[in-house]
């Protein structure tokens, strides 16, 4: 009896730390509109954002319009999706995996769509062509990934992030490939900057494109979290408690691959984020994935917007995402790592 009730006083506590986290979320979306080449004030953004939601008649410019609803918008809700993405599927990983350094692309998903990012650049395709081979590569990747799994005798979770390792060094090879064959001044350079990642041409359609399997992955795993609780306690306790492992691990699976893929096809590859935030949402919330799960969303979120803000306002020429996440990311995971007293089983 004491137990839960001591289980349940800090769910509430994560819960009420997470209605806190939403304040800076909130304040970052706004404040993201005001940063940028053409300077907006906050009274402008009030003005147009309102008139979008509410039957108000005003008179706005088309280039306020076109600023903050065709380039500002876009880019800021790609960074909170992205962000969100990468981090719970980061933390659905560690918990199934039972291993904090597992990161969202350990089962090849980054490099696959890496090369059908390159292969669309090499063939000369717009933006959304290049968008969709990224996707189609990642889950071709991953899906690899499991197939080969599945061929060893004894297969364990193991046997599957070692095959995915080699099938993230062949993509990479095929990267390599790419850029060793592209035209060194017209593709190479797109492919380089593509890898390095950017939200700065994301576009309106590109982000009704990828928005809704990230919503629809975000949901499941919300709606199954308890259950990543008892996976991560080990296969065997869980299928005490009748549930299907292989089942839920494939689930899993499938919904962190949409996730991961969904966002390198629109921003390129981000390191790190994925790694990261789920160990700060640890020593926030706790490592009960009831609680971690949306945690890790809010703080993703937060996390990327800040870096896409720091991206395209700290120099005059923008510094690609991936650059400033491992900058940022790496150092902080050593801090985390020395701080975090987590045992691991």
């Amino acid at each position: 009896m004491i137990k839960w009730k001591i289980t349940d006083r800090m769910a509430a506590h994560g819960v009420s730390i997470m209605v806190l986290l939403l304040i800076p979320l909130i304040f970052l979306f706004l404040f993201s509109f005001l940063i940028g080449r053409y300077p907006i004030s906050p009274q402008d953004v009030f003005l147009v954002l309102s008139s979008k939601i509410f039957p108000i008649n005003v008179n706005i410019p088309p280039t306020l319009d076109t600023v903050i609803f065709q380039i500002r918008f876009p880019r800021i809700m790609a960074a909170m999706l992205v962000g969100a993405a990468l981090s719970v599927a980061g933390a659905s990983f560690q918990g199934l995996f039972r291993n904090p350094l597992v990161a969202p692309d350990k089962l090849g998903v980054s490099a696959g769509a890496g090369f059908g990012a390159s292969l669309a650049i090499l063939l000369g395709t717009g933006a959304l062509i290049i968008q969709g081979f990224a996707f189609v590569g990642g889950l071709i990747a991953v899906s690899l990934t499991y197939i080969i799994s599945r061929t060893f005798k004894g297969t364990s979770m193991l046997t599957l992030v070692l095959c995915g390792i080699a099938i993230e060094s062949f993509f990479g090879a095929l990267i390599a490939l790419s850029k060793y064959v592209a035209d060194p001044f017209l593709q190479l350079p797109t492919i380089v900057f593509w890898l390095l990642g950017s939200l700065a041409a994301v576009t309106n359609q590109q982000l009704l494109f990828v928005a809704p399997p990230i919503i629809i992955g975000m949901i499941i795993l919300l709606l199954i979290r308890w259950r990543i609780n008892v996976l991560s306690m080990g296969e065997e306790e869980a299928q005490t408690l009748g549930i299907d492992t292989r089942r839920l691990q494939i689930i899993i699976i499938v919904c962190c691959t949409v996730l991961t893929a969904s966002s390198v096809s629109i921003c390129g590859i981000i390191g790190w984020v994925g790694l990261v935030i789920p160990h700060v949402c640890r020593i926030i919330v706790g490592p009960d994935h009831k609680v971690l799960l949306p945690a890790s969303i809010i703080v993703g979120a937060i996390f990327l917007l800040i870096i896409d803000d720091i991206s395209r306002t700290l120099t005059t020429v923008e510094i690609p995402l991936g650059i400033l996440t491992a900058i940022i990311g790496a150092p902080f995971f050593l801090y985390l790592l020395r701080k975090s007293k987590e045992v691991w089983a």
